[in-house]
């Protein structure tokens, strides 16, 4: 199947969608319903992405933009209040944040008061922290070389699952879009094991 934007729209759009992904849009068409789908603003939006709210659940008092992709930023690199907090505490703060057990490499420094988060599949910013100068990094999936990267370069290395760093966003833009818009929504919760 391959859809094409109407001829009078501003931009055409051809996509090759195989069978599957057909029987899931047409559940959609059947129940007349829209589908929006905004990955990396999601992560990167400096108030309402994935990581600034991830960053403000596990305590930071600031955070700036942090792990440039292409020609945006998609991360955020967080400061922790006074003098930081241990590892271990870090690594609860996540847990309690996400629902879910992080991995955890705490092989850095005693206290953590910086932060690079990056969500989903990030780990390949574990760098980035590194050549900022971070004390911790929080991604969503792990990479096998990130632990004993982690450990060389002495950051803390956590990691919370793929869907349970990035359903900060989508709940905080259903929740803006009630507000401003009257809109109903509902965010519908289908955890993912990675």
């Amino acid at each position: 199947m391959i859809v094409q934007l109407p001829a009078d729209s501003a931009a055409f759009l051809f996509l090759r969608v195989d069978q599957t992904s057909g029987k899931l849009l047409q559940l959609l068409f059947d129940a007349d319903m829209a589908l929006a789908a905004y990955h990396l603003p999601l992560d990167g939006h400096i108030e309402h992405g994935n990581n600034a709210l991830l960053a403000e659940a596990i305590g930071c008092a600031s955070w700036a933009p942090f792990a440039a992709h292409k020609r945006a930023t998609i991360g955020v690199a967080g400061r922790l209040p006074g003098d930081g907090i241990a590892p271990a505490d870090l690594v609860a703060r996540v847990r309690d944040a996400t629902g879910r057990e992080p991995l955890a490499f705490t092989d850095g420094p005693e206290r953590v008061r910086t932060v690079g988060i990056v969500s989903g599949a990030g780990a390949d910013y574990l760098e980035d922290a590194i050549a900022a100068g971070l004390d911790a990094f929080v991604t969503g999936e792990p990479i096998e070389r990130a632990m004993a990267r982690a450990q060389e370069a002495e950051v803390h290395f956590v990691a919370a699952g793929h869907y349970a760093t990035e359903t900060f966003g989508v709940r905080r833009l259903g929740d803006l879009l009630a507000a401003e818009f009257g809109v109903r929504h509902a965010f519908v919760d289908v955890p993912n094991p990675i």
